[in-house]
């Protein structure tokens, strides 16, 4: 049976629940247009952050972030010769690698009222250098800055909050090795003071950690989906071609 969405929300209404809006759908991922419809190329401020690796991408060049069959592709491959030859951005590491990043348009806000689910499945890299991340980080100033899911060079997942550089909460869960594909997802909710943001992370649909944000309500946040490489994963990194995939990311809120 086939009910409009009008009468789902009037529904949720009556049931004193909140309609799901879709801020991302899952088939984002579908073509290179739909991924130009929902997602900007490398990070907001640009090809740099703290890692080894520079962003490439745009409409014309895909060699480093594509998407088919649903699924974005971010790949890195070693360089030499980069100009300029150190990151732009702290702690300026030398650039080893050409890699892809791209994020959301859409902004996460968690409200008093407005809750956020960001869902996705990954096959991560885990080899030594190889440094990938599904994260949330602040439009303005940082942090607030909420890791889904990051991969720092061994066979774990991180889930991180940032309410400072040094007040940081961090929960591991164990990550195969072998690059199949497993569910991350963390839903965002306002806690009862109106500033705390509380984290639910799952991984294949189990609860694993909840973590909490001080202040972070009414903070704009950028998604963001990045192949980053050495820095925090170690060194040196391979020596051959590095792949991310991510399929069915979803982002909604209530």
């Amino acid at each position: 049976m086939r009910i409009h969405n009008a009468a789902l929300s009037a529904l949720a209404a009556v049931l004193g629940t909140s309609a799901v809006t879709t801020v991302i759908p899952s088939n984002s991922f579908s073509s290179i247009s739909t991924l130009e419809q929902y997602w900007n190329y490398l990070y907001p401020w640009g090809s740099d952050h703290n890692g080894s690796g520079r962003m490439v991408g745009s409409s014309s060049d895909h060699s480093h972030i594509n998407a088919a069959s649903n699924t974005l592709t971010l790949i890195a491959t070693p360089t030499s010769n980069a100009s300029p030859p150190t990151s732009t951005a702290d702690p300026h590491p030398a650039i080893h690698y050409a890699s892809g990043t791209v994020y959301a348009k859409s902004q996460i806000t968690v409200t008093k009222t407005v809750s956020y689910t960001v869902y996705g499945e990954f096959s991560a890299p885990t080899a030594v250098g190889t440094w990938p991340a599904f994260w949330l980080t602040a439009v303005s100033g940082w942090p607030p800055e909420v890791d889904v899911g990051e991969w720092k060079g061994t066979a774990n997942s991180w889930y991180n909050t940032f309410n400072t550089s040094s007040v940081v909460r961090s929960d591991l869960v164990a990550w195969p090795t072998d690059l199949s594909f497993h569910s991350l997802q963390a839903v965002l909710t306002a806690e009862s003071d109106g500033t705390t943001v509380k984290i639910d992370f799952s991984m294949d649909g189990v609860h694993k950690a909840t973590q909490y944000g001080s202040g972070f309500v009414g903070k704009a946040l950028w998604l963001i989906l990045d192949l980053q490489m050495e820095g925090s994963s170690g060194s040196p990194g391979p020596t051959g071609t590095t792949t991310y995939k991510i399929r069915n990311l979803s982002v909604t809120h209530t």
